[in-house]
Parts: structure tokens; sequence; C-alpha cells
């Protein structure tokens, strides 16, 4: 086995291994680098022997038709508590110590979802949480939608809609019954068909912030006011979704 090295989907390098894997236990980042958030999966290999955790909890659709959604059952199986891990950097000699949370991944093997995809936060929106996205575009897409939902009201706090048919990212939300108007101002449309791509959608305390492939896309100031209700991601369209993780 060979470490790959990629860098927003695309594979970068190999690099032989010249001590064993197994004596590897501790993860360092240097440089002139604000560091976001630490993530780590595992192959299949380690499937069964290893707990995996995801920060949001899929709702299936069996669970969805037969109540109201109050207690978002999962289909997801075990899911474990997030666990800390100290990280070391350093700067010109000195040595800084951080907790970071750092999120078991389910393998990609194991993430493949159907659409529409319905899920749960399992930590409510507010300032300082992130919702992670990967998958691949389809090669005849129109659009898809990605809406970040309140479970108590049913408003759509935000709603991104990419449509690939006319190059617009449109934005909006749904309150009190009603959609708002949309906002589609973009310098540079991210997304074409066939392409794979990661979204990260962060939540501060004005507005969210989008980013697609590492390059800030937009802002979106929040009209719905009440975060910590904002529980609830939905995903839609012309997409292969990978991947899905908030933290």
């Amino acid at each position: 086995m060979v470490p790959n090295v990629a860098v927003n989907g695309k594979h970068i390098l190999l690099y032989a291994h010249r001590i064993s894997p197994g004596k590897v236990d501790t993860l360092g980042i240097y440089g002139k680098v604000n560091v976001h958030s630490v993530g780590y999966s595992f192959s299949s290999d380690f499937r069964s022997t290893q707990a995996s955790t995801l920060e949001l909890t899929e709702i299936s659709k069996e669970n969805v038709l037969k109540s109201d959604m109050p207690h978002f059952p999962s289909n997801r199986g075990d899911i474990s508590k997030i666990v800390p891990r100290t990280v070391y950097t350093k700067s010109k000699g000195s040595t800084a110590h951080h907790t970071l949370t750092c999120a078991k991944i389910l393998p990609t093997s194991c993430l493949s979802k159907t659409l529409p995809f319905t899920a749960r936060l399992n930590s409510s929106m507010g300032p300082g949480r992130t919702v992670f996205i990967k998958g691949e575009v389809n090669k005849a897409a129109k659009g898809f939608n990605v809406n970040l939902v309140s479970g108590k009201s049913k408003d759509i706090a935000l709603h991104l809609n990419p449509r690939l048919n006319i190059k617009a990212f449109v934005r909006n939300s749904f309150l009190h019954e009603a959609w708002g108007e949309e906002e589609r101002n973009i310098t540079c449309f991210p997304f074409s068909p066939g392409m794979y791509f990661e979204m990260i959608i962060y939540c501060d305390a004005r507005e969210f912030k989008v980013a697609v492939n590492g390059v800030h896309s937009l802002e979106y100031k929040h009209r719905f006011k009440e975060l910590s209700d904002i529980d609830t991601l939905e995903i839609d369209g012309d997409i292969h979704l990978l991947e899905v993780r908030s933290w």
C-alpha cells in the first residue's frame, strides 16, 4: 500500500513508505496556514474494527413517511461521538498545542447517496459551523439544490441552486411559506457538467459563506435569524452525491 496525495479531488503524487504505517500516530501541520478542520478516514479493510462518526444523521425515506420527523431516526447504523485530538504546530522555534475536533469519516464507498438526500445536523447551525459536500455533476446536468432548513418551522434558511443550463448560482430563502428575492451576482460560475466538486458552507454571525473547490464563491446574509433552529440539510438534483459532513 502506497500513500496517495490529492488536492481538491485531483491526484498529485505517490510516496512510498519509509517506516511502518503502524508506527504513525501524530499529525503535524506547519507554515503560514490557518487550520480550519482535520478529518481522517479508514479504507474498507478497517471498517469492521474502527468506529465511524458523521456529524449528521441521514433521514430514511421510510421514516419520513411514517412521521413528521420528530426524532429524525437514522439508517446510518452505529454513530459514535467525535474524538478530540491534539495537533502540534510550530512557529519560529515555539510549539503551539491545539485541540481540534477530528472527524473519522466513513469510506467514500459507504457514503455514495441516492437523491433526494435529507439529513439532520446533529449540532444545529450557528456561528462557526460548517457543512461539507462532495459530489460529481452529471454530464447532462441542468442544476441541483442544497437547502439548510429549520425542521421546526420548515423554513428554508439557505437555498443554493446552481443552474448549469444558464450558468446562474441562485440563492434564496423560503420564509413564512413564500420565496424571497433571488440573489445571482457572482464573479465566476464554479460548476460545469461532469466535474468533481467540494462545496463548503460556512456560517458566521452575519452571513453564510460558500466556497467551491477551495475558492470562495459568495456570501449570503442571514434572512432567517434563528440560526439554532437550522437543523436539516436537503440535497437534490443532477449530481452524484459522494460525501456529506458537518462540524
